[in-house]
């Protein structure tokens, strides 16, 4: 997997939170088969999560235009 592809997992994870509270607001037998706040909870978590990973991500990996430094 290119380091491209590996700065994008965060906001794919906030993008998945986002869509789940989505889903939970729009579709009302989600909301009936669980308490509406493991939905909230959960895509916050994600959200957050995301957003950190992102972070993290980006000034861990290097761009792959950037060539690697060799010792």
């Amino acid at each position: 997997m290119k380091n491209s592809q590996k700065k994008n997992i965060g906001i794919c994870l906030v993008v998945v939170g986002a869509l789940l509270l989505i889903l939970a607001t729009v579709i009302p037998a989600l909301g009936d088969l669980l308490d509406q706040n493991i939905y909230t909870a959960g895509s916050a978590f994600l959200v957050v999560a995301g957003v950190i990973v992102h972070i993290w991500m980006n000034k861990k990996l290097p761009l792959d235009d950037e060539p690697e430094e060799e010792d």
